[in-house]
C-alpha cells in the first residue's frame, strides 16, 4: 500500500537512515524538531511511532540531555493527540527495541473493549488499513497535530 497523502519526510540529520522494518511496517505522518512521526500499520489500535532522525541512535541514553528532554516532549504531544482524537481508556508508551534496535518508541491508544485489552499488542497479528481507513487517519492526525 502506499501513502495516500503526499508528503516527503524531512529529515535532520543526512546520515539518518529508517530501518526498513519500520519503514515497511508503518507509514509517514509527519515531523517533529527531533523525531519522525509514523502510523503503525495496525488498524486494531490507533498507534504511533516516534524516530528521532538522528544516526546511530540505540538507547536513550545515546542521547545527549537536550534532545533526551525533546524526545520526552515529542511523545507527551503525541500521547495527548491520542487523547484527545481517540479517547483511549490507557496508553501504552514503550521503547523496547528487541527486533528493531533503531531507537524508536511506541505511543498505543488502548481500549477495554479491543481485542487484546489488557494483555499486550506485542507478537498480535496485525490488521492492515484499508486505503480508505489509512487516508482518514492520516488526515485526522496531521490536521490535529498541531493542535496540541
Amino acid at each position: 500500500m502506499t501513502l495516500p497523502i503526499s508528503s516527503k519526510p524531512i529529515i535532520n540529520s543526512k546520515d539518518f537512515e529508517l530501518n526498513q522494518i519500520l519503514e515497511r511496517d508503518s507509514y509517514y505522518i509527519d515531523n517533529l524538531k527531533l523525531c519522525q512521526i509514523r502510523l503503525m500499520d495496525n488498524s486494531n489500535y490507533p498507534w504511533i511511532i516516534l524516530v528521532p532522525t538522528k544516526p546511530n541512535l540505540v538507547e536513550i541514553t545515546d542521547l545527549n540531555d537536550r534532545d533526551f528532554d525533546l524526545l520526552n516532549q515529542e511523545i507527551k504531544k503525541v500521547a495527548k493527540l491520542l487523547q484527545k482524537e481517540f479517547n483511549p481508556d490507557k496508553l501504552n508508551i514503550a521503547n523496547i527495541g528487541n527486533i528493531v534496535s533503531q531507537l524508536h518508541v511506541h505511543v498505543i491508544a488502548r481500549f477495554k473493549h479491543d481485542k487484546l485489552f489488557p494483555k499486550t499488542v506485542w507478537g498480535s497479528p496485525l490488521k492492515h488499513y484499508d486505503d480508505q481507513s489509512l487516508k482518514e487517519i492520516i488526515e485526522i492526525l496531521r490536521k490535529n497535530l498541531a493542535l496540541v
